[in-house]
């Protein structure tokens, strides 16, 4: 994640296969709902839904939990109030639960190597979301304990 100018955020998003690239602006809590949606889906729910608004686009990360798997499905919306059949997949992974939970873990602590939460607030305007990281790392780890018992 590259915080591009005050107030927006440009992501890369791949796999073996493809990537994507996507943009948020910090009119919505994008950083924060991202983290909360992989969180939940490490705790076993079986659908997380969260948005990056890019004004007047949209990208809707849809996440779909079948036991160890995550098929993710990031959609690109010419208006934010569409519904999904409206939006075109740029973006389409199957991975383990394990590897979507360390990646974005991973992307986080990189942005608060390369920025300081200082200069993450500067860039973003909001404050670095220290909170949700912890949540989905503590998540994450647990879940990882559970599944070597």
């Amino acid at each position: 994640m590259d915080l591009s100018g005050r107030g927006w955020a440009d992501c890369s998003i791949s796999d073996h296969r493809a990537e994507a690239e996507v943009t948020a602006s910090y009119i919505s809590t994008a950083p924060e709902d991202l983290l909360t949606a992989v969180a939940r889906l490490v705790t076993g729910e079986a659908e997380a839904r969260t948005q990056f608004e890019a004004e007047p686009t949209a990208f809707r990360w849809i996440f779909y939990r079948e036991g160890t798997d995550v098929w993710i499905r990031v959609l690109e919306l010419a208006d934010v109030s569409k519904h999904d059949n409206a939006g075109t997949e740029i973006w389409s992974s199957q991975q383990s639960i394990d590897t979507v939970a360390r990646a974005v873990v991973r992307c986080f602590d990189e942005v608060a190597r390369k920025y300081g939460e200082s200069g993450y607030r500067g860039k973003w305007g909001e404050h670095f979301p220290r909170s949700e990281l912890e949540a989905l790392r503590e998540a994450w780890h647990k879940s990882r304990l559970l599944e070597n018992k």
